[in-house]
């Protein structure tokens, strides 16, 4: 008999496999993204120095509807906007081994649309 794989194990494998390619730097640091069914979360991290340095929630910015897109879109102008006020304006995009669709692809136009460049 076969055993089913949890989703969130099959987005985590994708995860790692990402992380081994992308990593963030002084330079250009990563935009992670981390989704849940009623929130959305991002933060632009330096792999080097191991620092959090700009970070934005749906749960920070006490959205009423947190897990839709245009709550996403929210988040991606707040994001870009903290990293242009630190002097941020290129990153690379980490999208968490999700697909590239909906609520990801929405706080990654908008982060694009705000300023940042990846």
């Amino acid at each position: 008999m076969l055993k089913k794989v949890s989703r969130n194990d099959e987005r985590m494998r994708r995860h790692v496999r990402v992380r081994t390619k992308i990593s963030g730097t002084p330079e250009c640091p990563r935009l992670n993204v981390f989704r849940s069914n009623s929130n959305i979360h991002a933060q632009i991290i330096d792999d080097v120095n191991g620092v959090t340095l700009a970070s934005a929630s749906s749960v920070e910015l006490k959205l009423e509807n947190g897990g839709n897109v245009e709550a996403a879109k929210t988040v991606g102008t707040e994001i870009a906007k903290r990293a242009i006020e630190k002097n941020i304006t290129g990153v690379v995009f980490d999208r968490g081994g999700y697909v590239y669709t909906g609520r990801v692809k929405a706080l990654a136009e908008a982060a694009r649309v705000a300023g940042l460049k990846f």
